[in-house]
């Protein structure tokens, strides 16, 4: 929970300090990495991942049929494998922005 809260928490105080301290295109890379951060790693995070998984926590798979596990599969698996692709992707192009902008600092 640490490291989650953490990277949400020093990504946008090294926002905020970006908007000060960087001019230009540095400062917009932060920004835009600021951003996609919270929109396409956290928000998807807190808004779907977390609800399907705590959905799946409550499923006690050992007092239900097979076509009843099979139906809870097929409405968890799909949506939570989209999104979590989704932020992986988001979370690649956030780490490629904050690479590029320590080379250009």
């Amino acid at each position: 929970m640490f490291v989650w809260v953490g990277s949400v928490l020093l990504l946008v105080t090294a926002a905020l300090v970006g908007l000060w301290t960087l001019a230009g295109v540095s400062r917009l890379l932060l920004i835009l990495a600021a951003v996609i951060y919270l929109l396409g790693v956290q928000a998807p995070t807190v808004r779907v991942n977390i609800p399907l998984n705590n959905q799946l926590q409550r499923i006690d798979p050992g007092r239900m049929s097979e076509t009843a596990r099979r139906r809870a599969r097929d409405d968890f698996e799909q949506r939570w494998n989209h999104w979590n692709a989704f932020r992986t992707v988001c979370a690649s192009v956030v780490s490629g922005l904050l690479v590029v902008l320590l080379l250009r600092v």
